[in-house]
């Protein structure tokens, strides 16, 4: 059976993850976070004290970084792990997300990664998730999908997924925090957040998470049909 590209980029918290699992799972492809293999690799440049100013302690960091993806039983879903361990929960928390954008705003960071998941989707059958995947990972995408939503709603649903995890963050530091990311991250030099001519636009504000997958499988299927 033909398999092809799905490409979901977007703001933070707008459910591009989420989505993209589910699509993934009832489709029978393989997910790829993307934005995970970026705060692993923040994790690592914090835990080895890695000037983001300095290209060589950069370049030398990048060539020690390993990142996969292995399915959790017990989860049913894909943790990550950097360098053979699991960081998939270290990885979400907020001091993470206060340095992912500007870790991904590095040009070699993203050279580095654009390669690794270029190679992931080398036999299609994927769905991507991130910042920059129908524009310059695989611009050759057959489904892409533009994701947005409310900032203040976007903000309260972090704020739940932190909770959940024992973090008892500020509303207002989120909604700062999401605020700083969308500027960095749209106006970085090296793939910029930006909606792709092609890309169909999904405001996720009021859709519920059933209505989300919907809308992209019905997508995947219409381009098998040729519609």
């Amino acid at each position: 059976m033909q398999k092809i590209i799905i490409a979901l980029d977007g703001h933070s918290s707008c459910g591009k993850s989420t989505t993209a699992k589910r699509v993934a799972s009832q489709l029978g492809y393989a997910f790829i976070d993307t934005g995970a293999m970026y705060r692993a690799v923040s994790l690592y440049f914090h835990e080895h004290h890695i000037a983001l100013t300095n290209p060589h302690e950069v370049d030398e960091a990048l060539k020690k970084i390993q990142i996969t993806f292995h399915f959790n039983e017990l989860k049913g879903k894909s943790d990550t792990y950097l360098n053979g361990l699991n960081v998939e929960d270290e990885i979400r928390k907020m001091y993470i997300s206060d340095l992912v954008s500007e870790v991904s705003a590095i040009t070699t960071v993203r050279k580095a990664m654009v390669a690794q998941q270029q190679k992931m989707g080398k036999h299609k059958g994927i769905v991507m998730d991130g910042r920059d995947i129908g524009t310059k990972v695989f611009p050759e995408a057959e489904v892409k999908v533009f994701m947005t939503a409310d900032s203040v709603i976007r903000a309260e649903r972090r704020q739940k997924e932190l909770l959940e995890k024992g973090e008892l963050i500020d509303l207002d530091e989120i909604l700062d925090n999401l605020k700083k990311r969308d500027v960095m991250d749209s106006t970085r030099e090296e793939g910029p957040l930006r909606q792709a001519e092609d890309a169909i636009l999904m405001d996720t504000s009021f859709m519920t998470l059933e209505e989300q997958v919907d809308f992209v499988i019905n997508l995947h299927d219409k381009k098998l049909a040729g519609k």
